[in-house]
């Protein structure tokens, strides 16, 4: 035991936990060579190599030190997110391999896609996010617009597919973004709480989110959550990739006055001010590029 915590060490992974636990089911699947422990939704996820294959496991059933809650709930929480990689399966989407239980818990197990997540917060917290040189988002945004844009175009294309299969993003935020700065590759990940619609806001202002992602609805106790309110989701991504977060004025802005323009509409207030979906969204995204491309 290690200060207020347990301390492990498998492989090349150390880590702590509120309490002891046994991982000979962790590492009976192979070499362990990466942690991510630092989460507050009760999951620890691990890099996992077996014969030259590398996997990444999300697990729900332990204490983690930034978890409060009750870890039956954290599994619980992941069984449901379960179907949501099977229903979801994408090009774009980190992709399921199996699941089941394990110990007293849930293990989820998917194909390790290379990329870095651009909300890394357990490493880059803070200020260090937007001014370390190593930070994934810091690098992320020293990209060329084009580069940039070309990520979006990603994100876009995964949430008008989600779309049209009837579900809508609930919480994704720049922490659902892996990035390959070696190939230039956009991974969408962190899907856990996707919905079918219809689905309404049960939580009210502790609906899941990120405030800088977040729409008006998303904090109003039964307000819809639907298209509408993932073009404002659409919007706020750009804003955060290309311009001021938060700070959506005009000259924190990087991509040119015509994208400006459909961002802005997209994170309009009123909800029918903004485009009706994340197709339409896009659609007119496209257009305003290529009209600047052109120009």
């Amino acid at each position: 035991m290690s200060g207020n915590g347990y301390r492990f060490v498998i492989d090349e992974a150390t880590f702590q936990l509120q309490e002891a636990y046994s991982f000979d089911w962790l590492t009976a699947m192979g070499r362990v060579f990466r942690v991510f422990d630092e989460q507050d939704s009760g999951n620890i996820s691990f890099g996992v190599e077996q014969d030259g294959c590398k996997y990444f496991v999300k697990f729900a059933g332990v204490k983690t030190m930034e978890f409060h809650g009750d870890p039956a709930e954290a599994v619980e929480r992941l069984i449901q997110a379960v179907p949501l990689y099977e229903e979801l399966r994408h090009p774009s989407l980190i992709q399921l391999l199996s699941h089941g239980p394990v110990e007293t818990g849930y293990a989820v197990v998917f194909e390790w896609t290379e990329g870095e997540c651009l909300h890394s917060h357990w490493a880059f917290g803070g200020a260090a996010k937007y001014s370390a040189p190593e930070s994934p988002f810091y690098r992320f945004r020293a990209l060329s617009t084009e580069k940039r844009l070309d990520s979006l175009e990603v994100i876009f294309g995964f949430h008008e597919y989600i779309e049209s299969k009837g579900y809508v993003a609930v919480d994704f935020y720049d922490g659902s973004i892996l990035y390959d700065f070696t190939k230039d590759r956009t991974a969408i990940c962190d899907i856990d709480f996707y919905q079918p619609k219809p689905f309404f806001n049960g939580m009210g202002e502790q609906l899941w989110g990120s405030k800088r992602f977040k729409s008006p609805e998303e904090y109003l106790l039964d307000a819809p959550i639907d298209e509408i309110t993932n073009v404002y989701n659409m919007g706020a991504t750009a804003f955060v990739l290309l311009g001021g977060e938060s700070d959506r004025s005009r000259d924190k802005w990087e991509a040119g006055p015509e994208l400006y323009k459909v961002a802005m509409r997209a994170v309009h207030p009123e909800r029918d001010q903004r485009y009706r979906s994340v197709s339409e969204f896009k659609a007119e995204w496209d257009k305003a590029r290529k009209e600047a491309n052109d120009g």
